[in-house]
């Protein structure tokens, strides 16, 4: 079991080097791959295909596009080592099989070992929060740049 602290927070969590502006991908299978990629910079994923086959399981149980343009993928694996999160942008969206049946623009993806609970939990909820706010997801899709993005969610926590 990995530590967790009671006060973790998503702006805490979030690294600059974890988010792509740029998502390349055209299709749902395609964004997993590259977010797998993404959160593999973290060195914290111990076994890449282990935890991609991960994420894409937990797609196919159901679709992690929230709507609202948002999608949390995210999976537990033993192929990671501890908690990560990154952040994608895809200016053009993609179809991610969202609720709403809209397209999906931003992406929060999260990785975490199989005997971790609580800081999965708190951030997926934290992140789910954060993006019912339309302003912030407006925000979030018009960020110039990576600061620009961790400051958005670190101002939100703070009023929230």
């Amino acid at each position: 079991m990995s530590s967790v602290h009671k006060d973790i927070r998503l702006s805490r969590v979030l690294k600059e080097n974890l988010i792509d502006l740029e998502l390349q991908s055209k299709n749902k299978n395609e964004a997993i791959s590259q977010l797998v990629e993404l959160l593999s910079k973290s060195r914290k994923i111990k076994n890449k295909k282990l935890f991609l086959k991960a994420m894409l399981e937990r797609e196919r149980l159901g679709s992690t596009g929230i709507g609202n343009g948002v999608a949390i993928p995210h999976a537990k694996s033993e192929g990671v080592g501890d908690f990560i999160i990154a952040f994608a942008r895809k200016d053009s969206g993609i179809d991610f099989g969202a609720l709403d049946g809209e397209k999906t623009y931003l992406f929060f993806a999260m990785a975490s070992s199989k005997n971790e609970v609580g800081a999965h939990l708190k951030v997926l909820a934290q992140i789910s929060s954060l993006v019912r706010d339309k302003f912030i997801v407006e925000l979030l899709r018009r960020a110039k740049n990576r600061k620009e993005i961790l400051k958005i969610i670190s101002d939100a926590e703070k009023h929230a």
